[in-house]
């Protein structure tokens, strides 16, 4: 895993690797995004994650917002309650690469590691 950005105060954590990466994407689109993180029902394991680029106009009064280096990564507080702790990697390996959710919350993982159980 690589190292973090930012302090380990942050409740959602993002590692250099994946902050390049969302960065990068994020310049691929041609708008200055924040990175909305969030969770829903469904998955192989009940729970599975989400995210997405969003307008900066839409983070609402309900929302956390996580500051990596001018970056902003935005949660709702209900998702935040099973994502608190979160650590988001990115890994470009062949098998298995993309993005990496290790969250201390879950106590059971799907196999493809995009859903979780609480």
């Amino acid at each position: 895993m690589t190292p973090v950005t930012q302090s380990q105060q942050q409740g959602i954590q993002l590692s250099e690797t994946a902050r390049r990466h969302v960065q990068l994407l994020r310049d691929k689109q041609g708008k200055d995004l924040c990175l909305r993180v969030g969770v829903r029902q469904g998955g192989c394991s009940g729970m599975s994650y989400m995210m997405d680029f969003e307008d900066p106009s839409k983070i609402g009064e309900k929302d956390d917002v996580f500051d990596y280096d001018g970056f902003k990564i935005v949660c709702d507080r209900k998702s935040l309650l099973y994502l608190y702790g979160l650590m988001l990697d990115y890994s470009d390996a062949m098998i298995g690469g993309g993005f990496q959710f290790t969250n201390p919350n879950a106590s059971q993982t799907c196999g493809c590691g995009k859903s979780f159980g609480v």
